[in-house]
């Protein structure tokens, strides 16, 4: 993992870089940066994997920065640093994805064991995108399968039932497919998405993309009970590339949040 930590005050950025013990929190290489300029030039030479950065710095400030880094779309995860505790500051980080927020002064033991929770989560979520990745690979590999079956039974006719049943399987085995709706599934299944959400909501008394939520939300609560994921990973497994989005139609769904649900605290009725 590389680390690029930006501060203006250069006596404590280099002091954090010598001091830290960083290979000891999961990072292999770290690069420093006296201002948001500099910190740019690095970033768009180097692969950077997280981003420990002030907010207050005289020019561009770090919120700044960091709006620049999500608009370039670059996957960095990012921990601000201020002195101040200002909710403001931290409803905005939250706002630009920010997983960690460090008021000044803070020790080095800390600031290093919030870099290795940030290093944890990361490295679940690639573990995650690499499965992912190679569920994908499987499909592509067997699309000339898939296509095969899909002519046969097209040649057979089925009923809209038989249809209706094949498509809440195909949707059960593709929660985690972010893309997952009505289109997705006519072009899986070649039929007019109309026609196929008309025969559906008449077989399962709901429309499709109400059915796809339920189905998720189902999948999330068994994850959230019965395995070691994160709410944040649990979202990725559902297909919920957006947390925030997640968590507002699981607290929907369920009436409580993902992390309340995991505790237990789930409102009664």
């Amino acid at each position: 993992m590389k680390l690029l930590m930006v501060n203006d005050a250069v006596l404590e950025l280099h002091s954090m870089e010598r001091e830290i013990p960083w290979q000891q929190y999961g990072i292999d290489e770290v690069f420093t940066a006296e201002s948001a300029a500099l910190a740019r030039e690095i970033l768009l030479a180097q692969k950077i994997d997280l981003l420990l950065c002030d907010i207050e710095m005289p020019g561009e400030d770090g919120i700044s920065l960091i709006r620049w880094i999500r608009e370039q779309k670059y996957d960095i995860e990012c921990i601000l640093l201020t002195c101040h505790s200002d909710f403001v500051y931290a409803k905005e980080a939250i706002s630009l994805g920010c997983r960690e927020y460090i008021v000044l002064p803070a020790r080095y033991e800390d600031i290093g064991s919030t870099v290795q929770r940030v290093v944890g989560q990361r490295r679940e979520l690639q573990r995650a995108s690499e499965l992912q990745e190679y569920g994908r690979n499987w499909v592509q590999q067997h699309q000339e399968e898939l296509r095969d079956e899909q002519e046969k039974q097209s040649e057979q006719t089925l009923s809209p039932k038989e249809t209706v049943e094949k498509c809440a399987a195909y949707i059960q085995e593709h929660l985690g497919d972010e893309d997952l709706n009505v289109q997705a599934l006519g072009n899986v299944f070649y039929l007019n998405p109309i026609y196929l959400s008309r025969i559906f909501k008449r077989e399962k008394g709901i429309a499709i993309n109400q059915w796809i939520t339920k189905q998720r939300m189902e999948l999330a609560g068994r994850l959230l009970k019965d395995s070691n994921l994160t709410a944040n990973l649990v979202a990725q497994h559902c297909g919920y590339a957006n947390y925030p989005y997640f968590s507002t139609v699981f607290k929907s769904y369920y009436g409580c949040t993902p992390s309340q649900y995991a505790a237990g605290d789930v409102p009664e009725g």
